[in-house]
């Protein structure tokens, strides 16, 4: 791919996209992060600097690990895009699920792109929350406690996606939020660059430009074909 189809991000970029949304991630109420391994690690830390429990505490983070497994295209060298997610790291059922009862956790990655990651995070979280309820004991104050997923993305692509999130998140402002939209264009992020000069120098030439504020809604997947993505990553 040409070079100036390619799009970069500088970590100065990403502190201080943390830094403005936590302004209204402070409104929803979040107790609890988890990151999605590997874009959503640094996003995620930055944005617990600059948010707090309302009891003044630091904002817990924990980790799943998801790959989008991508496969060879037929009799060609390149990538297809890939479809199938598999699980790197979990949350334990048995005990970190039970924390997950009754709180607003946020899922943060770097980059909202055709969703396919972003839904597997949301409903297999959700599955587990449902299995971690029934196994409460009798009496527990956390039975029948609602959790509320919310999701956190530095880049939403305008495209169609494969994924839908539930319809809650479409209807409710506080429950999706992605500090910029851009086109469906090929992010490089500085946690992937090998030398870290070039790509801020190539950062200066070729940033990554936000679509107007009319478009920064959450875009619904579509039946229709998905062209093939111009990043090698897909989420």
């Amino acid at each position: 791919m040409p070079e100036h189809q390619k799009h970069y991000a500088t970590y100065n970029d990403v502190h201080n996209l943390c830094k403005e949304s936590a302004k209204e991630l402070n409104s929803w109420g979040i107790n609890l992060i988890i990151a999605i391994g590997g874009g959503g690690y640094i996003p995620a830390r930055i944005l617990r600097s600059f948010m707090k429990k309302e009891d003044g505490t630091n904002i817990p983070i924990q980790a799943i690990g998801l790959s989008l497994y991508e496969r060879l295209a037929a009799n060609s060298v390149e990538e297809a895009p890939g479809t199938e997610v598999k699980r790197l790291q979990w949350l334990d059922v048995n005990s970190s699920m039970a924390n997950l009862i009754g709180k607003n956790v946020l899922i943060v990655d770097e980059v909202d792109d055709t969703r396919t990651t972003l839904k597997y995070a949301v409903e297999e979280l959700q599955k587990d929350v449902e299995v971690a309820q029934k196994q409460l004991p009798a009496g527990s104050p956390l039975k029948g406690k609602e959790t509320k997923f919310h999701v956190f993305v530095l880049h939403n692509k305008t495209k169609a996606k494969r994924g839908d999130l539930p319809d809650e998140m479409d209807k409710d402002p506080k429950r999706y939020h992605a500090a910029v939209t851009t086109g469906d264009v090929w992010i490089c992020y500085p946690w992937e660059a090998e030398n870290i000069e070039e790509h801020d120098k190539l950062a200066k030439e070729n940033p990554i430009v936000a679509l107007p504020a009319e478009t920064e809604s959450i875009t619904k997947s579509s039946t229709t074909t998905v062209q093939e993505e111009p990043s090698p990553r897909v989420d």
